[in-house]
């Protein structure tokens, strides 16, 4: 019987974690939303990780464009407080699986970022999260495991796929940028992909290091939000092209947020889905079939 603690399990892959974790055979868990566990608490954080054998850190500051203006508070939560919960997993020898971003890279890539290649975030969210990544390495340099995702939608979020949904049933038209590439990933699929890591670093089958987390293959939001039309079964036609300098926003974003997935072979892996057969299996669920309106905007 393994034990397991979910941070930050209120939130959307948090919620998917718990999901995942309740059908595991041999699994016992607990699970810690932000009222449970405030992760900057170094000493609640002890009290929480004793006990547990795998730690998934899913609690952390999300709001990137927040984040331009409270680095400190958003590096103190991404960053700060991961270091609490690498240096309580030393002390007791569990494994802490981190979730980190693509964020930590610059987005100037012409092919996918590869798991060791140079980061160079451009945004205080992404530096937040790249102090993370160290104190893992730091201070777990055999039982940690930091696995970036990116562009992560899910039932249980505000996120782009449900964004969408919605302005459908209220816009005819909808512009979406196509000068952003990346990989959209189904944070149901990340849970159960993580949860997969976490056995493998228990059977000592998965090494410690950083993987990635992201759904295979690549589009823009442009031709994700034309997807997102026509798996609902609306027209994607609706969908119309623009560029990143129509929408500014306070915190810059990556141009290419593509990961590489060589990492996943060493755990005996092999890459997640591709963004297109989990995006349909996504709209089946109950939280995003509700959302598709029973009698769209006319095109």
């Amino acid at each position: 019987m393994s034990r397991w603690l979910v941070t930050g399990a209120g939130g959307m892959l948090g919620r998917d974690l718990v999901t995942v974790l309740s059908d595991q055979p041999g699994v016992t868990f607990t699970a810690l939303d932000r009222a449970g566990l405030d992760i900057a608490d170094a000493d609640a954080v002890v009290a929480a990780v004793a006990g547990h054998d795998v730690v998934v850190n899913a609690a952390a500051w999300t709001n990137v464009d927040g984040a331009e203006a409270a680095e400190d508070r958003a590096t103190a939560i991404n960053g700060t407080a991961v270091g609490n919960l690498a240096r309580a997993c030393a002390a007791t020898g569990a494994r802490l699986v981190q979730i980190s971003t693509d964020y930590v890279f610059h987005g100037d890539a012409q092919a996918p970022y590869l798991e060791d290649a140079p980061t160079n975030p451009i945004n205080a969210y992404g530096r937040g999260k790249l102090v993370g990544e160290e104190a893992v390495r730091e201070h777990l340099p055999e039982l940690g495991y930091i696995v970036r995702t990116a562009w992560l939608y899910g039932e249980h979020g505000r996120n782009f796929v449900a964004t969408m949904l919605e302005l459908s049933a209220h816009q005819d038209t909808i512009e979406v940028v196509d000068d952003q590439r990346g990989q959209p990933t189904w944070s149901f699929a990340l849970a159960a992909r993580l949860v997969e890591l976490g056995r493998g670093a228990l059977a000592a089958t998965a090494p410690a290091g950083t993987y990635h987390g992201t759904a295979s293959g690549e589009t823009t939001w442009f031709g994700l939000a034309r997807a997102i039309f026509a798996e609902a079964g609306l027209d994607p036609e609706r969908i119309q092209p623009t560029t990143s300098d129509r929408f500014p926003r306070p915190a810059r974003r990556p141009g290419y947020s593509v990961l590489g997935h060589n990492g996943w072979a060493a755990a005996g892996l092999e890459p997640m889905a591709g963004w297109r057969e989990s995006l349909a299996a996504a709209l089946k669920r109950p939280g995003f079939a509700a959302l598709v309106p029973a009698t769209p905007a006319a095109p």
